[in-house]
């Protein structure tokens, strides 16, 4: 391994404003977890336009990287989010895809995979629906806190918002997806705290 391998971000980030190559180790370190995360918001084709941007972004502007902040995570996710932002009919139209999705066919034994499956399936269209029918902000909030698996302090530092503000936000979501969901369906898919 490198040394720029070794260092933390913040190490890296300033050794990319000299050696471009260098911010390859960022994009090694991150890439996967913003795919899984735009997939999850924007679908395939999308989420790989929207991770590329966002790491085309970082590197124009790594000299105006804080150093002082060790992980880079937050910060890529907040390019992120704003690329996605930008990308809202995209994702809407994703939302009501997922919603319209019909059932899948039942097919004779394996009763619990299929039961399962089946409850999945029905329960996605509803999530979908849900999700669509929050405001832009807290969907933000909810999906960066369950979704990329940041903490409410990293999801405050992405957005440039108060921790108040994420928790706010956090539980008008969830609020709002129980009472489209259902109570039981809803600790199934995020953490309730």
């Amino acid at each position: 391994m490198t040394t720029a391998e070794l260092s933390g971000d913040a190490a890296v980030i300033a050794a990319s404003r000299h050696d471009a190559e260098a911010f390859g180790v960022i994009y090694d370190r991150y890439a996967a977890g913003l795919h899984r995360y735009a997939y999850r918001r924007l679908g395939p084709q999308t989420a790989e336009d929207a991770v590329a941007e966002t790491f085309l972004a970082a590197f124009r502007h790594r000299d105006r990287y804080d150093l002082g902040r060790e992980d880079a995570r937050p910060w890529l996710f907040g390019i992120l989010t704003k690329e996605i932002a930008r990308r809202w009919r995209t994702e809407q139209a994703r939302y009501r895809a997922l919603s319209r999705a019909g059932e899948a066919e039942a097919v004779e034994g394996f009763a619990d995979e299929v039961d399962a499956a089946v409850s999945a399936q029905a329960t996605r269209g509803a999530l979908a629906d849900g999700l669509r029918g929050l405001a832009a902000r807290d969907r933000d909030v909810l999906l960066l806190v369950a979704w990329s698996g940041l903490t409410y302090e990293e999801v405050a530092q992405t957005l440039r918002i108060k921790v108040g503000t994420v928790r706010s936000r956090l539980h008008r979501a969830r609020l709002k997806l129980r009472e489209a969901l259902g109570e039981d369906t809803m600790t199934d898919f995020f953490e309730v705290e």
